[in-house]
């Protein structure tokens, strides 16, 4: 599996690499093909006010947008499928964080494993989609906290 986790934001003080680690875990309980590719991306507020509004017609920031790829295959045998990209804006889930009582760390977590599972095919637009997206996401991070890294 392979992730790739970038920033846009000067003097990013988040640790990258936990990022890679997580949607790798991620993938694995999903049993996503090892020869699966993502990519991370960690922007500020105005880049993702930008891509909503340009690819969901909503004006304004969100904390998190998954981009799949419209036919997730390989380029060829020997490159990795290419599943698509998460979008992640650490300000706003930092403000959600400070809302909810809870860390930047958890939020960011949760916005991580909320983006891969778009990817991976589950939604929350009925009430029962969301149900079972908001189960997995906390079956997910209870394993991740229990994990030995």
């Amino acid at each position: 599996m392979l992730v790739r986790v970038s920033s846009n934001r000067d003097g990013e003080p988040l640790a990258l690499d936990a990022f890679e680690s997580l949607a790798v875990f991620v993938l694995r309980m999903e049993d996503a093909p090892d020869a699966v590719e993502l990519s991370v991306a960690l922007v500020d507020v105005d880049e993702i006010a930008r891509l909503n509004s340009d690819y969901r017609g909503v004006d304004g920031p969100t904390d998190v947008l998954s981009f799949g790829c419209d036919e997730p295959e390989p380029v060829d045998s020997d490159e990795p499928i290419a599943i698509g990209d998460v979008v992640i804006a650490p300000d706003i889930a930092q403000t959600q964080a400070s809302e909810l009582g809870t860390t930047v760390e958890a939020e960011l977590d949760l916005l991580l494993v909320h983006g891969v599972l778009h990817l991976l095919g589950y939604d929350h637009e009925s009430d029962e989609d969301a149900e079972v997206m908001q189960a997995r996401e906390r079956s997910v991070l209870a394993a991740w906290a229990n994990a030995e890294r």
